[in-house]
């Protein structure tokens, strides 16, 4: 069944707001079995608005409408909406009794235009809203397209899409086939390379479907299955997914849209009970600050150490200056003293250290993405040179990619 998603308001196509409903809901969707063919996005224009409804009404059998269902004059995606379709609008009871007590409960005076909020199709199914005001509505035509008219901030739509209009669409519009998809996240390879690697299995695919994407210092491949039950579907993405281990695993770092190499180290360090501290000169505390990101950080990270200039380096970490004097702040060196140091002074299981350039300008007659990283732990202290290009803060941001792909692989050979 085909579906398209409108997502209506002037903040998007003036760029204020960016539209990660669509891809939310593409994505759920999808997982419904629903074949997204179209997004757009049109202003709070009532003529405008309805111009792409008779489009929308003629391609596609569920038209999905984000925003527009707010107490103000430019919310008119329900007004438009029933008017489209011949529905008069009526005001939820539920809805309009969660309405009054959110008003009495802030003592503040319910002004008229707020009951626009609540105003619902008369033969339409009312979906409510848990986290905001605004009530959603489920319609569908007689013999026709179905309408599904959603709130704009994503902290009201993705609860109400979830809880409620999931299950609406899966019992009046189920579909005999359905899409599931599994993203793999890679780190150490690039893009080209890794086409290349699978190259036979990318051009022999035909279901399940295998997309390469290029993210900054990343990789990730989604593997799509068209499938009439989840067991078959996910039995033909395992098996696929393992084809590209077999070929690629040593990259292989996790699983998922938002999981970050990060968040896999502090799971890491967490399991095996370790612990980890920085020295950061070039990076300026910016892997800790990727580390503090983490929630629950703290139970494995206790602090680290900036130091930025040589003199830093010998007050907070006690490099000797001679070292310093001798090989310079941009060696191997100082990368492997920095990393000692720290892991002592913190008395952590590990210890990373970042020295180098991070350009503009050369340094120490050191060309710009010249960086040293080492890694201390019980064993000992180990070091390794890179020469990363592009600018400044690609520089940098690929140092503490490496450095914690570096604690990655340490923690798996425990």
């Amino acid at each position: 069944m085909k579906a398209e998603i409108i997502a209506v308001g002037t903040e998007i196509l003036l760029g204020q707001i960016t539209n990660t409903n669509a891809t939310f809901l593409s994505e759920e969707l999808a997982s419904l079995g629903f074949e997204v063919y179209h997004h757009s996005v049109v202003g709070d224009n009532g003529g405008r608005l309805q111009e792409i409804l008779e489009v929308a009404d003629a391609r596609s059998e569920l038209v999905v409408l984000c925003g527009g269902l707010g107490p103000t004059t430019d919310d008119l995606t329900k007004d438009v909406v029933a008017g489209f379709v011949g529905e008069a609008l009526v005001e939820d009871g539920p809805g309009l009794q969660k309405l009054q007590e959110f008003f009495a409960k802030a003592h503040r005076q319910m002004t008229p235009n707020n009951l626009r909020q609540v105003l619902v199709f008369e033969h339409g199914e009312s979906l409510p809203n848990d986290t905001g005001l605004a009530i959603g509505i489920f319609y569908q035509k007689p013999q026709g397209t179905a309408y599904l008219l959603l709130p704009g901030p994503p902290s009201e739509l993705k609860p109400m899409f979830l809880r409620y209009a999931k299950e609406l669409l899966a019992q009046n519009l189920p579909q005999q086939e359905r899409l599931l998809s599994r993203v793999l996240r890679f780190y150490g390879i690039g893009e080209s390379r890794l086409v290349t690697e699978l190259a036979d299995l990318i051009d022999e695919q035909t279901n399940p479907t295998i997309a390469p994407y290029a993210k900054p210092n990343e990789v990730t491949v989604r593997l799509t299955v068209k499938c009439q039950d989840e067991a078959t579907g996910t039995a033909l993405l395992d098996q696929t997914e393992e084809a590209i281990i077999n070929r690629v695993g040593e990259y292989f770092y996790g699983y998922g849209e938002e999981t970050t190499l990060e968040e896999v180290v502090v799971s890491l360090l967490k399991a095996q009970g370790k612990s980890i501290t920085a020295a950061e000169s070039l990076t300026a505390g910016q892997f800790q600050s990727v580390l503090g990101n983490v929630s629950g950080v703290s139970a494995v990270f206790p602090g680290g150490f900036v130091t930025y200039s040589p003199e830093a380096k010998e007050q907070f970490l006690g490099i000797a200056p001679e070292l310093i004097d001798q090989f310079g702040t941009v060696s191997q060196e100082c990368a492997e003293a920095m990393a000692t140091a720290a892991r002592a002074k913190a008395q952590t299981d590990y210890a990373l250290s970042f020295t180098g350039v991070a350009g503009p300008d050369a340094l120490e007659g050191q060309p710009a993405g010249t960086v040293w990283i080492a890694l201390a732990t019980v064993s000992g202290v180990t070091s390794h040179q890179y020469h990363f290009t592009r600018d400044r803060a690609y520089v940098r941001h690929s140092a503490v990619m490496v450095g914690l792909d570096l604690l990655r692989r340490a923690l798996l050979a425990e």
